[in-house]
């Protein structure tokens, strides 16, 4: 799992909109004195763990256009710090995998007065709901499902030792095991019992395919966290809880039912079919998916995600964090309860 960290005081924490003229020094030092002037601020949607801020700037007179990145203020320590983050992105973009290009970290607190890092700006759109309501053909958008597989595919090539990313924990020997274990530890820990929850975790220890070579994962590649622009992909965001794992877990994350939005027929993210996902992947990658391995990283990400709306909804019941959308996000248990059944309801234990 990623290095916990705690939340910065409120009162170290600069608003960005306030912080024009340091953020324009900051860029100028990095731009080789290049004039440089901040023009607008907007913080983007999403994000409750991290901040993305688009800024749009002048630099010698020409339109420039950056996404700054921070923690938010409720931040809870679940995911890596900036300087990891920023870390994970640029190994990925050196890999060939399309994601924002990583420009600068910056760590001293008299800019904004937290640690953020810089990267391009990137075109299009990431809602799930629109690009899921956007494919109105049968066959979903072919050409985009094959450059999502590729793109997982070469971040997949990524694999151990790498000294860039010395701050991820190893893997385990069975990783898959481990997927199983670390779940059953985070569900002990709550409150209440969660006899279906159980079930599941029981299934797959019963039915967990044997390992493969630990690689890069993204842990949280699915619609909703890329870009698109005019049916193309434009780069894949959010990389906080990227690890070293078993490369099935990211495509059974990403063809998960609960991450189709509009579109549950379209197996591939609401985007399109499996076959075009697996022929991107395999246009990169030799991997071999059976479908009860993928039956299996399915289920997985279905408890993984019932796991964490317990845990939100947890944080507004106890206090910890009163919020109407992390109460709300302990009301998709049931629905994902639902699919872990009609997953291991044909299963071979």
């Amino acid at each position: 799992m990623p290095i916990t960290h705690p939340a910065l005081p409120p009162s170290a924490r600069i608003d960005i909109p306030d912080a024009h003229s340091q953020l324009s020094t900051y860029l100028q030092n990095q731009l080789d004195s290049h004039p440089v002037t901040l023009t607008r601020s907007e913080r983007l949607s999403g994000g409750a763990i991290q901040e993305n801020w688009l800024l749009e700037a002048e630099v010698a007179g020409q339109p420039q256009r950056w996404v700054l990145r921070t923690d938010a203020a409720s931040a809870v320590a679940a995911s890596m710090t900036r300087e990891q983050e920023f870390a994970v992105l640029d190994v990925a973009h050196q890999a060939g995998v399309n994601v924002p290009k990583p420009l600068w970290l910056c760590q001293d607190p008299q800019v904004i007065g937290r640690d953020f890092f810089i990267m391009q700006a990137l075109a299009g759109t990431a809602s799930g709901h629109r690009l899921t309501s956007a494919q109105d053909a049968p066959q979903g958008n072919p050409a985009l499902c094959r450059q999502l597989g590729a793109n997982l595919a070469r971040l997949h090539q990524v694999r151990p030792p790498q000294q860039a990313l010395a701050f991820l924990p190893a893997a385990a020997p069975d990783t898959v095991q481990a997927s199983v274990d670390q779940y059953r530890q985070f569900l002990d820990a709550l409150p209440g019992s969660h006899p279906v929850l159980e079930w599941g975790l029981r299934w797959c220890e019963l039915n967990k395919p044997a390992p493969l070579p630990t690689c890069l994962l993204h842990r949280d590649y699915r619609t909703g966290n890329y870009m698109v622009e005019a049916g193309a992909l434009t780069g894949v965001l959010d990389w906080e809880f990227a690890g070293w794992g078993d490369p099935r877990e990211d495509l059974g994350w990403f063809t998960a039912r609960c991450w189709r939005f509009g579109r549950p027929d379209l197996e591939a993210g609401g985007i399109g079919h499996l076959q075009d996902l697996l022929a991107g992947y395999r246009s990169v990658s030799a991997l071999e998916l059976d479908s009860q391995a993928l039956r299996f990283w399915q289920v997985m990400a279905h408890l993984r995600w019932a796991v964490i709306a317990l845990q939100q909804a947890e944080r507004h019941v106890s206090g910890q964090q009163r919020s109407l959308e992390l109460a709300l996000t302990g009301r998709m248990v049931s629905e994902l309860e639902q699919e872990i059944l009609l997953l291991t309801r044909g299963g071979h234990a």
